[in-house]
């Protein structure tokens, strides 16, 4: 009997092993290729710049969807890939202090009703399901004015792609039955242009239950060099530590492990004057008490301007980013124990 307890406690030992060896090839099957085909599409002319309840919108709504499931990531209890809101808009959330905004407030125009979709795709967890991690970017932008077409390829094709690439690593593994153990929920928002209204949305009309969300990881531009940065290899992290140290503590390892961007804090803070704790999706998820990182790339002269398109886009940074995003995701949903909260 002893001798078969000892097998058993080294073979799952060694399974576990395994399993947390597999991270790896998986995020390697981020690629630069695939990230380009995507915001190729997401960041096209055609899609008139993704207005939440425009047709570009919807158009990229359903690409998306498609993405979903030709990878084969079902919707949440096999229902509908689409969240749809109708809510009014609340007021533009720049993520620049200094931004001349007038034309951008002309071209939003006054409070009106809205209708979005955010699309939803589930990757059910194994042993413990019953929680979740979900990973969001933003897939909307400003639109169209006049002949003017605000493309949006940072802001935020950048971080829709990454979502869509770290879904198919996912996917990828649990195929190969390397699947998460937690649940983990992929969510392409729209209506954050408008005020963060999808994510609200979201969170007052939760698929799963707040208290059972682990984390959210918040991608919102990661494909170009920020204002104050001479070099791609880094990241602005922002929030990591506001409620958890343990998810903080992670993201740092994964990152020192595997990575090796740098990370940056200089906005990580509450008072930070630019604010932009406030300003990503991320938010209505730390409003509930729920850890958040926010990873950003920082404003650059292209900022909200027609002149965001696809050409000065930086896809080995995506992939970089993405990678460790995924990797933190992979850690999360794979550790033993849940990331408690400060003061738990």
């Amino acid at each position: 009997m002893k001798k078969t307890n000892t097998l058993l406690i080294l073979f799952n030992i060694i399974g576990m092993l395994v399993f947390s060896q597999e991270n790896t090839k998986y995020a390697e099957t981020i690629n630069v290729y695939d990230l380009e085909k995507h915001l190729s599409v997401l960041a096209s002319d055609s899609l008139e710049g993704r207005e939440t309840g425009k047709p570009g919108q919807k158009m990229a709504a359903d690409y998306i969807m498609n993405h979903f499931k030709d990878i084969g990531i079902p919707p949440y209890k096999r229902k509908k890939y689409y969240q749809k809101f109708k809510v009014k808009s609340g007021r533009h959330l720049c993520k620049c202090e200094d931004c001349d905004m007038s034309f951008i407030k002309k071209l939003l125009g006054q409070k009106q009703k809205i209708k979005g979709e955010n699309v939803l795709g589930y990757i059910e967890g194994s042993d413990l399901k019953e929680e979740l991690i979900v990973i969001t970017a933003h897939y909307d932008h400003l639109g169209k004015h006049d002949s003017l077409i605000f493309n949006g390829a940072d802001d935020d094709a950048s971080g829709t792609v990454a979502a869509m690439e770290i879904a198919e690593a996912f996917m990828l593994a649990k195929k190969d039955g390397f699947g998460p153990r937690r649940s983990i929920l992929i969510m392409a928002v729209s209506g954050e242009e408008k005020g963060l209204l999808g994510s609200k949305y979201y969170t007052d009309h939760p698929i799963f239950p707040l208290e059972n969300t682990v984390a959210n990881l918040n991608i919102d531009m990661i494909g170009r060099i920020g204002d104050f940065k001479e070099h791609s290899n880094y990241v602005y992290l922002i929030g990591s530590d506001m409620l958890s140290t343990e998810l903080h503590d992670i993201s740092e390892e994964v990152n020192e492990k595997y990575t090796q961007l740098e990370l940056d804090y200089t906005f990580n803070k509450e008072d930070d004057p630019n604010r932009y704790y406030y300003r990503s999706d991320h938010y209505n998820f730390a409003k509930n008490n729920i850890p958040v990182i926010f990873y950003f790339n920082g404003i650059h002269e292209d900022y909200h301007k027609p002149t965001d398109t696809i050409e000065k886009i930086n896809f080995e940074k995506i992939k970089k980013i993405s990678k460790l995003i995924f990797l933190t995701a992979w850690e999360l949903a794979n550790r033993e124990e849940r990331i408690k909260l400060k003061g738990e």
